[in-house]
């Protein structure tokens, strides 16, 4: 990507980019919907995600082109929110990086030329706007010399996606991108900040971790994960506790509701920290193969209590399953994007074929597939 960019930065602009900055995606390995709930998740880093050449200008506008993109977005960097001034479809993508650098003129950012690439899938739900995000912050406060460590640049990263795109996302996405170590997973607990890396690779165990693309994009920031964020509100409003990452007593909080929706809920939230706790001990033990049970258990939460899966998930699944796969699941904030399957290495290919025939029959897209490697983090790739 690096020559592409930079030779494209010239084009564009007619100057040389001052360093080009890369952030990965991610896969959330389990610990869905929790991260809002200030609770747990163990996500790790893609060995794909989004570059951004990037170089300085003087007149406190962010001038952002794409690759990806037909039109580039030039915007102040002092105006208002992105969401309250109602960019057109059109201009969605660039809302991402014009955020971040909103939120980062409070650090001393000024304007800044920006050229983005991208080899994630977008609409995939690996996160490529937090990658977006974080490549751009990554290349503000360098250009201007400012000092803010990861997990702070992270909340400022999820800040800008909050107030600036109006997606009500957690602190995961962008944590990850910052966060995570080449062969772990991180674990992060979404309240306090803290994380640990906890080690993780399948190849040593024999095992490979496939992510399937479905086909089926989503868009969250439409109106359903918002929607699934305030019935958690509600939920905890109603039981007397600040998040439901506090929930102690769950028999004792499903009685004391009376919504199913919200029952279904919480059961989901609780469930789900206790079994990225479980996952983190498995890997530690290194009892990899046992993590399929988890995942199992998470998908069907995710689809049954939480309500957020789609069939073609589904479908890939039970494919999956069937044709000898330890556990899958949906991933990412649900209707549309990818899951997980983990595989014994010399199955991967029957397990590849099984889910690629499933969707045949069902008349549906054919599914993408990656072999998904736990990879590092965000990082300057070349000065010039």
């Amino acid at each position: 990507m690096t020559p592409r960019l930079g030779a494209g930065f010239a084009a564009a602009y007619g100057r040389e980019p001052e360093g080009v900055w890369y952030a990965p995606g991610r896969v959330n390995l389990i610990g869905e919907h929790t991260d809002y709930n200030g609770g747990l998740v163990l996500p790790f880093a893609l060995p794909l995600g989004v570059s951004v050449a990037a170089a300085r200008r003087d007149d406190g506008v962010l001038e952002v082109r794409s690759h990806q993109a037909r039109a580039g977005v030039t915007a102040p960097i002092d105006g208002g929110t992105v969401v309250s001034e109602g960019w057109p479809a059109e201009r969605a993508w660039a809302a991402y990086p014009v955020g971040v650098a909103r939120v980062l003129r409070e650090h001393g950012v000024g304007g800044a030329s920006l050229l983005i690439d991208s080899d994630l899938p977008q609409g995939a739900g690996l996160s490529s706007s937090a990658a977006l995000e974080c490549a751009t912050a990554l290349a503000l406060c360098e250009l201007y010399g400012i000092r803010i460590d990861r997990p702070e640049l992270a909340r400022l990263a999820q800040r800008a996606e909050n107030e600036q795109v109006g997606m009500p996302c957690g602190l995961m996405d962008q944590s990850a991108s910052l966060l995570c170590k080449a062969g772990h997973a991180l674990m992060l607990d979404c309240r306090s900040g803290l994380s640990g890396q906890v080690p993780f690779d399948p190849a040593a165990s024999g095992l490979a971790l496939l992510v399937v693309d479905t086909r089926a994009s989503h868009a969250l920031t439409g109106g359903e994960y918002g929607t699934r964020r305030a019935e958690c509100e509600a939920a905890a409003a109603a039981l007397g506790v600040e998040a439901l990452r506090d929930v102690r007593d769950l028999a004792g909080a499903l009685g004391t509701l009376r919504d199913p929706v919200l029952r279904r809920r919480v059961q989901h939230v609780v469930t789900e920290n206790h079994r990225v706790e479980a996952a983190v001990g498995l890997l530690r033990a290194g009892a990899v193969a046992e993590l399929g049970a988890m995942l199992n258990a998470s998908h069907l939460s995710l689809r049954d209590q939480f309500e957020v899966s789609w069939p073609e998930a589904d479908a890939a699944v039970d494919a999956a399953l069937r044709a000898g796969a330890r556990g899958g699941r949906m991933v990412g904030g649900g209707f549309g994007g990818s899951m997980i399957v983990l595989v014994p290495a010399e199955k991967a290919d029957r397990v590849r074929d099984a889910i690629t025939a499933a969707y045949a029959r069902r008349g549906w897209t054919a599914p993408e597939f990656l072999d998904a490697v736990p990879s590092g983090s965000a990082a300057r790739i070349t000065a010039s």
